[in-house]
């Protein structure tokens, strides 16, 4: 048996690169592709069976694959398109879930409202790993991104939680009171676990000067943060967001580049296997689904009926919540106006009680006052810029609108439907029919419909110059932070007298060609500037300062961080400066 075992995983991970390798030459993405393939073995009779167990996913596979995309996802960005994310992945799951719920009952009446609500709770939820692969590859904007990972973070959580209170209402009766304090209740302690878990495991690790001790414990972050929290009948799933926004948030200040370039490494091949693993296996589910179901009351007409209606509605219901949102982005104006017209007048009282000085102002506390109002008005500023320039436009909504691809947390969440619910098989199987369904159709031609609209993400060429001007501002910034480089002690010692005169004189040249510098070569001369690790962590600090401020793209900041990791990891190979 145990050599059966080692086959079959063998055979998927083969599985696995071969339809990566397809994926790249035809364009489909890879989660497809292996849906596909797990399909077609399921109804070959000499494929073994294999019957998905749901803790392989909601405990096994979703704690890690949740804790990698928010590992990656910028908490600024989250907070910008915090609005359209909670109207996504909270309102439009309730809502779906209960109007599944009423037309289910409605066409099928030997399903209970409680159990049609179960079913919509397990279909409600979006998988974003096929959407966002597809993105990425035709280069979807920023905004799009972030709205269709956030919502993928934290439908899950909402899904379960109905979930949940659908299932026990069939078995011990329904109270809004009590359905509605259970879920605060259930995101509130998840929140508070997951940000305790967050902090203690960075400070942890960032004592480990070991990349191989960091990495193996990030491994376990996410079970450390969802496991407490699921004892705690809290959701589990929103602990462990929590605690990956916290890791990525820090994580750049106080992991170095070593550490970070061989977790993500690390990370980046887990998630690969497991998220595109666990699609093969959903393929995988056909043939024992359809041996229930032939045992079953039900029929194979009746569920691709009930499939049908619940699938028109689910798109139904997303389109109309996207709508709601791009129409509301159009009238935002008059408020980012007023926004902006506030914030230049405390800007503007900020400068006039610097210029009269004054006790209030000169005292340390006074000056550290100040600077909060000014850092606030800088991130506000941003804020109503981001807006402004990356809004929800009619074309991002439709795009929005036919991502709603579910996956394989929907079947392993139909899988825990017991058997004293009646027609349980008829809700697994339609939950699948849906999930596959959303894939093949949206998945399939998600690209064309990009392409045809012409949704695009910024131009390269405006990238390079924000990269250019973000750091003609870390280089000041951490310039003016380093002091007179001749006064500066390292280590208990003054620096080399030949070496300060060496980089001030690469400052000076760089300072000279700052402004009319190509990509390539502010990189050089960044690269000649970076030749202390004071500097370098200096750099960093600056830069972290700007993504809070948040007034530059992700992308910039991400290759921004990314020259600095480069130069970092040259110094520790004891490679000079370039």
């Amino acid at each position: 048996m145990p050599v059966e075992l080692l086959t079959l995983a063998i055979a998927a991970l083969m599985a696995i690169v071969v339809a990566a390798v397809l994926s790249r030459r035809t364009g489909i993405a890879t989660p497809l592709v292996l849906l596909v393939v797990g399909i077609v073995f399921s109804v070959i009779p000499a494929t073994p069976d294999f019957e998905l167990e749901p803790d392989w996913i909601l405990i096994g596979a979703l704690p890690p694959l949740l804790y990698a995309t928010a590992v990656q996802v910028p908490v600024v960005d989250l907070r910008r398109s915090f609005g359209m994310i909670t109207w996504l992945s909270v309102t439009l799951v309730i809502v779906s879930a209960l109007a599944v719920g009423a037309v289910v009952h409605l066409i099928a009446p030997d399903v209970s409202f409680a159990a049609g609500v179960a079913l919509g709770a397990v279909v409600s939820p979006t998988d974003a790993v096929a959407a966002t692969a597809i993105g990425k590859r035709l280069g979807l904007p920023h905004r799009l991104m972030t709205v269709l990972e956030g919502e993928s973070l934290v439908n899950d959580a909402s899904a379960l939680v109905v979930l949940r209170t659908a299932l026990l209402a069939i078995t011990a009766g329904f109270s809004l009171g009590d359905a509605v304090f259970d879920f605060a209740r259930a995101v509130v302690l998840a929140i508070v676990i997951g940000f305790v878990v967050g902090h203690a495991t960075v400070w942890l690790r960032s004592k480990l000067d070991d990349p191989v001790l960091m990495t193996a414990v990030s491994f376990i972050v996410p079970f450390l943060a969802f496991l407490p929290a699921e004892e705690a009948e809290a959701s589990g799933v929103v602990a462990v967001v929590v605690a990956g926004l916290v890791t990525g948030h820090h994580g750049a200040r106080k992991f170095s580049a070593r550490e970070r370039l061989t977790e993500r490494t690390n990370w980046l091949t887990l998630q690969f296997l497991v998220e595109n693993g666990v699609f093969l296996l959903m393929g995988l589910q056909l043939e024992a689904l359809l041996r229930d179901l032939d045992e079953s009351n039900s029929t194979v007409p009746e569920v691709l009926g009930v499939s049908a209606v619940v699938f028109v509605l689910l798109l139904v219901l997303r389109v109309g919540f996207v709508g709601v949102q791009v129409l509301s982005a159009r009238r935002q104006q008059p408020r980012l106006d007023a926004m902006r017209e506030r914030l230049d007048q405390i800007s503007t009282r900020v400068d006039t009680m610097t210029e009269e000085g004054g006790r209030r102002t000169e005292s340390e506390r006074g000056q550290q006052r100040l600077s909060m109002y000014r850092r606030r008005v800088q991130r506000g500023k941003a804020d109503v810029d981001y807006q402004e320039s990356e809004p929800i436009t009619a074309r991002g909504g439709a795009v929005l609108s036919w991502a709603g691809m579910r996956g394989v947390v929907t079947l392993a969440a139909a899988l825990t439907i017991g058997p004293e619910v009646e027609e349980r098989t008829l809700l697994i199987t339609v939950a699948f029919v849906v999930a596959v369904a959303s894939l093949l159709l949206y998945g399939g031609t998600l690209p064309l419909l990009i392409r045809w609209l012409g949704v695009t993400g910024t131009d390269p060429t405006k990238q390079r110059d924000e990269v250019v001007d973000l750091f003609g501002d870390i280089t000041s910034t951490a310039v003016t932070a380093l002091g007179p480089l001749d006064a500066i002690v390292i280590d208990g010692q003054k620096i080399d007298p030949a070496v300060a005169e060496q980089s001030l004189s690469w400052l000076d040249r760089i300072e000279e060609r700052r402004a009319d510098a190509t990509p390539d070569e502010l990189t050089h001369a960044t690269q000649q500037m970076l030749l202390h690790r004071e500097f370098i962590s200096l750099m960093r600090d600056a830069l972290h300062e700007e993504r809070a401020i948040g007034a530059y793209s992700t992308g910039a900041l991400t290759l921004a961080s990314s020259m600095i990791d480069a130069q970092e990891l040259r110094m520790e190979r004891g490679a000079p400066p370039t």
